[in-house]
């Protein structure tokens, strides 16, 4: 039997791997102008995290959860598990706490990334 640790890399290098396969060929069917295949794939794989949060639990199924949530989901977008944790806490009445989760995630990363292009650019200068 596979430690949870082997199952989410197995499942990681799958799931990066269909990632990278559906944006080069959304990107080669649509062009650049939008990033729809990030789009696709942010909204398949919150979609299927809601169906493997069902099945898993109705079926007993918590033994396969490193490999297809948080390997497999996880290398195809961590924005399924974005989403399941804001769904979480709205479910369990934190709507505050989910609101918060949300903007913080959103806002404070894309300010996080900002921030290192611009310590790049000044180091790399």
């Amino acid at each position: 039997m596979m430690t949870p640790l082997l199952q989410v890399a197995l499942g990681g290098a799958l799931g990066a791997s269909a990632r990278y396969l559906t944006n080069t060929t959304v990107t080669r069917l649509l062009g650049h102008g939008f990033p729809v295949g990030t789009l696709m794939v942010n909204i398949v794989g919150s979609f299927l995290m809601g169906v493997l949060v069902v099945v898993l639990a109705k079926k007993g199924g918590q033994a396969a959860a490193p490999f297809l949530m948080t390997g497999i989901l996880g290398g195809f977008t961590t924005f399924s598990a974005f989403s399941l944790d804001a769904v979480t806490l709205y479910e369990r009445g934190q709507a505050a706490a989910a609101m918060g989760y949300v903007l913080g995630s959103v806002v404070v990363s894309i300010l996080a990334l900002m921030a290192g292009l611009m310590l790049a650019r000044m180091v790399l200068a």
